[in-house]
């Protein structure tokens, strides 16, 4: 699909267009739509060709085209979702479900657009934020703050330094930043790897951009639209990059959020607890079946 500003997203389809609910999944930064590939898989076997999927590479991720870092913004990010549902369903009742950066950008979106959640039926607000990430200290109360802006950095030196397959072939900064960072207990090498994978496949302006947007991501008002809807807020006892307390938040701003805390779980909770995550999707889809 094309951007308003002219970028090609890689986009997936599964099932048919016509079908009474749609489940778009938006992906976290630096990773890409495999992110969620347990729950697309749990979907299609709970559901079959009942609903339709739809999954894409935000824009400077996976295989969707580099961005310029000025356009790395989550309402850019907001408005390629835009383009996606009206592109890819245009009709239908909508579940919409957001993994860090990707829960960000349904949040942006409802400021963007609010009309297009009378069409909502249910959010899943995934390991995210709806503002004060400059305040995180990644666990680390003295280094923490020092680190949250300095990571990125080396990782954006070493994409422009290095080649991709001289970073695979020795992901070492890579997999201490995923080990560290971004998973709790146990993790699954399999999903680490993924996770290195697509921190090396990013470019540095995918790294300093959307890095630097989120330090002024606050978008705690605009989560009134989703009043009534049903939402689920989870959150990783474990996660040092958007802690419980944002996720309590989020799910004070909505009335009737559900909020789940995951005893021991990171950041990635859609390869960490894979399964109860697509179940939550499962649980939002079945009602409108």
């Amino acid at each position: 699909m094309r951007t308003f500003d002219g970028l090609d997203l890689d986009v997936r389809t599964y099932g048919p267009e016509q079908v009474p609910v749609t489940i778009l999944l938006a992906h976290c930064w630096t990773l890409n739509q495999e992110g969620w590939h347990y729950q697309v898989r749990a979907l299609q076997r709970e559901f079959g060709h009942a609903i339709r999927i739809v999954t894409w590479d935000h824009r400077g991720h996976g295989r969707s085209q580099e961005a310029h870092k000025a356009s790395c913004t989550i309402d850019n990010l907001a408005r390629d979702m835009s383009d996606v549902i009206d592109t890819y369903a245009p009709e239908g009742k909508l579940v919409l479900a957001g993994h860090s950066i990707g829960g960000m950008t349904v949040m942006a979106l409802a400021a963007q657009r609010p009309e297009l959640f009378d069409r909502v039926v249910g959010t899943a607000f995934v390991a995210t934020s709806s503002g004060q990430l400059n305040t995180v200290t990644l666990g680390l109360p003295e280094m923490g703050p020092l680190l949250r802006s300095q990571i990125p950095r080396m990782l954006a030196l070493r994409s422009r330094t290095l080649t991709k397959k001289a970073r695979r072939r020795a992901p070492i900064i890579e997999r201490q930043v995923v080990h560290r960072f971004l998973f709790g207990h146990p993790m699954r090498l399999v999903d680490a790897a993924l996770t290195v994978e697509g921190i090396i496949n990013s470019s540095a302006a995918t790294m300093v951009g959307f890095y630097q947007d989120c330090m002024h991501h606050d978008r705690a008002e605009g989560l009134k639209v989703l009043d009534g809807i049903p939402t689920q807020v989870l959150v990783g006892t474990r996660d040092v990059l958007t802690p419980p307390s944002h996720a309590r938040r989020i799910a004070e701003s909505v009335e009737g959020a559900v909020l789940t805390v995951v005893p021991d779980a990171g950041h990635m909770l859609p390869l960490e607890r894979d399964e109860l995550v697509s179940g939550v999707l499962i649980r939002l889809l079945r009602p409108h079946l």
